[in-house]
């Protein structure tokens, strides 16, 4: 059975990139080699490297830039908004225009495991290693392992 993908024509892909089934990927860039698991959803603004491995069930919203060679485990989960709502003081709904997108980033050869959760607004340093389950909310030395809620520094790699 053939899967189904949602892939706007708006969206750069790179060379020889693989797509699994069941992905939505719109408004975003997506760099050579890299492969993109079964039920993820990468959003507008959102900019993908070369050579680098987004795995099953994982959502990478608008404003996360990731650099090339970035391993991301299964259903890691990004967030861009400090402060969500659903509506305005004065009861509409709230609009694109209602909130600020913070923008993060995940440096080159960094690896994030299985359901993470990023928080806006930091940077993963290069190789960093965050564990699984682990919820970022500041910035991840280069070549740190970090673990737990909130996460924090056990270790240096290398």
């Amino acid at each position: 059975m053939e899967g189904i993908n949602v892939v706007t024509s708006d969206v750069k892909l790179g060379k020889d990139v693989k797509i699994f089934n069941f992905v939505n990927l719109y408004g975003c860039k997506i760099g050579d080699r890299t492969k993109i698991g079964a039920f993820v959803e990468i959003q507008k603004n959102a900019t993908i490297g070369a050579d680098c491995k987004i795995q099953s069930h994982t959502f990478i919203c608008e404003g996360v830039t990731i650099e090339d060679k970035v391993m991301i485990a299964h259903g890691v989960m990004f967030i861009n908004d400090k402060e969500p709502g659903a509506v305005n003081a004065d009861g509409s709904l709230q609009s694109e225009d209602d909130w600020e997108c913070i923008p993060t980033w995940v440096k080159k050869g960094a690896s994030i495991g299985s359901n993470a959760t990023i928080m806006c607004g930091i940077t993963i340093g290069e190789g960093a290693l965050v564990g699984a389950g682990a919820v970022v909310t500041k910035d991840v030395p280069a070549w740190s392992v970090v673990v737990g809620n909130p996460a924090r520094v056990i270790r240096m790699r290398g």
